[in-house]
């Protein structure tokens, strides 16, 4: 009985033995296969991470490009809105210059007779507005000497 017994620890022990190097190669396999997936992992994480740092340079890029583009057509506004002001300043000096001289002309030219027949002559064309020109000119005088 001594034999067998001895015999069957024998045959447990190469069963052991076998079992216990074929768990240490699965187990080595297996850590293989777990440092792949870990290193597949981090090359997808970098190459996500590179990708999502392009398309946000990309993006910045853009964003520079169009706020460039509306600063250059604001500029273009800006200087078309003053020259165009400046434009319509000149005009209306030149058109105060203009009838300052005129008037001046006028009032050295005419005495006061030819310049009443001149005022019947356009209260007679224009009634309505002269009318009312006179009602606010006695409004503006009745509050001055009213003060």
């Amino acid at each position: 009985m001594a034999n067998p017994t001895t015999g069957g620890n024998r045959g447990n022990e190469s069963r052991t033995g076998t079992t216990g190097g074929g768990s240490t190669g699965t187990m080595g396999n297996m850590q293989n296969a777990a440092g792949n997936v870990a290193d597949k992992a981090r090359d997808t994480a970098r190459s996500a991470t590179e990708s999502v740092r392009d398309t946000a340079t990309g993006v910045v890029d853009r964003a520079r490009d169009v706020a460039s583009n509306v600063a250059d057509t604001a500029r273009d506004w800006a200087s078309g809105a003053v020259n165009t002001g400046s434009d319509v300043v000149h005009k209306a000096t030149d058109y105060v210059e203009d009838a300052w001289e005129s008037g001046s002309r006028y009032f050295q030219e005419h005495n006061f007779s030819d310049m009443a027949e001149d005022v019947a002559g356009v209260i007679r064309r224009n009634p309505i507005p002269a009318l009312l020109v006179g009602i606010g000119l006695g409004f503006i005088l009745a509050r001055s000497f009213r003060s």
